[in-house]
């Protein structure tokens, strides 16, 4: 399969993401953007993705987790289900695709009901990484982007689990983001006249308090990092503007 190239042509004075074909923005392009701050805003308000590959000749769409190394601009996924499709076809693109869900938009017609959201879609020649230290790097990025902290309490991987995991390596040169939001656009028409309610329902996703484990043994207290998770990080229970900050 052809890797298909950034079009430097097509690419705004003002743009740091390239864009190509596949991330041209044909439809709404009030909501597409091309700012790296915004694509890495949307990374790290998550750490679960949807990869999308072609297994055995089907195609597959799969949940997993993620973490991104941002100084290396490499996007590292938990790619145990796509490997063997990896290894047979190393130069098959993939598309990495992270959503967030921040309110359902209910207007006074059906047709203006919608969903205010913030995405990014990730098109790449993926790397499998099976062994090493760049293996041992991937964990680590993935382990500290998920719960940051982690990494240096639990016990290390050893070598026989290490041997039983895979992670795919995608660079951020090309991506697609796109974000909505505000309340809905048919209150200034004639369907503002029909007395229907119309607002936005938000939907916010947040650690709650961390739950011990049953088995876990009496006196182990809970570690510092793990309790500010559930006390101080949201995903994405904020309004998210433009330039990538709450």
């Amino acid at each position: 399969m052809d890797v298909q190239q950034p079009d430097q042509h097509s690419r705004p004075e003002s743009a740091d993401l390239a864009v190509t074909e596949r991330t041209r923005h044909r439809r709404l392009r009030e909501q597409g953007s091309t700012r790296v701050e915004d694509l890495d805003a949307i990374l790290r308000a998550g750490f679960v993705c949807h990869l999308g590959v072609v297994v055995d000749g089907t195609p597959m769409v799969v949940p997993t987790v993620y973490g991104v190394d941002f100084e290396a601009r490499t996007l590292f996924v938990h790619g145990s289900v796509a490997s063997r499709s990896i290894v047979r076809a190393p130069e098959a693109t993939v598309c990495v695709t992270v959503t967030h869900i921040d309110g359902l938009v209910l207007a006074r017609s059906v047709f203006e009901h919608g969903v205010n959201y913030r995405s990014a879609m990730v098109y790449a020649v993926p790397r499998l990484i099976t062994e090493g230290d760049e293996l041992l790097h991937g964990l680590k990025v993935l382990t500290e982007h998920c719960a940051p902290g982690q990494w240096e309490y639990a016990r290390s991987p050893n070598s026989k689990e290490l041997a039983a995991t895979s992670l795919l390596a995608l660079p951020l040169d090309e991506a697609s983001v796109k974000t909505a939001s505000g309340p809905p656009q048919d209150g200034q028409g004639p369907d503002g006249e029909l007395g229907l309610w119309a607002g936005v329902v938000p939907v916010r996703s947040h650690f709650g308090p961390p739950e011990p484990d049953p088995a876990l043994a009496a006196g182990i207290a809970m570690p510092g990092h793990i309790a500010a998770l559930g006390r101080d990080r949201s995903r994405n229970g904020t309004a998210y503007s433009r330039n990538g900050t709450a």
